[in-house]
C-alpha cells in the first residue's frame, strides 16, 4: 500500500509540472488517503504486535 502512495504521489508531482491541475489534485489526494490507510493500519500492527509477546 505504501508503494501505491508512492506511485500516485510521483503522479501528482509530474502532473502538477506540466500543468495538469485536475489530475495533480486527484492523485494528491489518492495518495493522501492511502498514506493515512497505510498509517493505521501500521499502529494497528504495532499495537496487536505487543499485545501478543
Amino acid at each position: 500500500m505504501l508503494r501505491w502512495t508512492v506511485t500516485f504521489i510521483i503522479l501528482a508531482i509530474v502532473a502538477g509540472i506540466f500543468g495538469f491541475g485536475g489530475i495533480a489534485a486527484g492523485a494528491a489526494s489518492i495518495a493522501k488517503i492511502l498514506f493515512f490507510i497505510f498509517l493505521v493500519l501500521f499502529v494497528i500492527s504495532l499495537i496487536s504486535g505487543r499485545s501478543r509477546v
